[in-house]
């Protein structure tokens, strides 16, 4: 097998360890808490079906690529949760080192390629890690919302909290961010959010 090979399967093969990465989120129907893996493949599904209303033309191949990669740096970071303040002071350290170790295990052109998204993605500059921002904003709010917002019950969060995590997510499709607003409202009036 020749090196390139080599390295893309060593690569295929590591990032099944994101499956192992357990998010706070649980599955609807109050299920397990879902992993990095799952979030990623459901909202690259969401991106595909929900492109329509994205506030600017996007190329959904790049965010679907976008919403799959995102996470594969929590392997090693670990994944923070969004309403932890602690952990979010060094979230950007603790993955841009991940993203370095993780993507260099590839051939050079596509451990450049892959950074040079996942930095788009994290930049949020463009339209593409716009809507792909949206994508991670709102699938787990929508699995939240199906478990009556037991989530934040269970962290005690705020909905000042939410929608401060929420307040970007107009800038990738304002439709969707009136859906997010309507799921805040619906369980503050519901009391899952003080």
């Amino acid at each position: 097998m020749d090196e390139r090979l080599r390295k893309q399967l060593d690569f295929a093969l590591y990032i099944d360890k994101e499956k192992n990465v357990l998010r706070q989120t649980r599955l609807s129907g109050h299920g397990r808490r879902e992993n990095d893996a799952e979030h990623a493949w459901h909202m690259a599904i969401m991106a595909y079906l929900l492109r329509e209303y994205s506030n600017s033309e996007v190329d959904i191949a790049k965010v679907m690529m976008m919403c799959l990669i995102h996470d594969i740096v929590e392997i090693e970071a670990g994944d923070t949760y969004a309403y932890d303040s602690e952990n979010l002071k060094s979230q950007k350290e603790r993955e841009d080192a991940a993203k370095q170790r993780i993507y260099s295990r590839l051939p050079d052109d596509q451990r450049d390629e892959l950074i040079a998204l996942f930095d788009e993605f994290e930049e949020y500059s463009t339209p593409e890690s716009k809507f792909a921002h949206t994508m991670d904003n709102l699938q787990p709010i929508m699995l939240n919302n199906s478990n009556g917002g037991s989530d934040w019950l269970e962290h005690d969060v705020s909905s000042a909290q939410v929608y401060d995590r929420q307040k970007k997510s107009a800038l990738g499709s304002e439709k969707l961010y009136e859906v997010i607003d309507g799921i805040i409202q619906d369980n503050i009036k519901k009391g899952s959010l003080r």
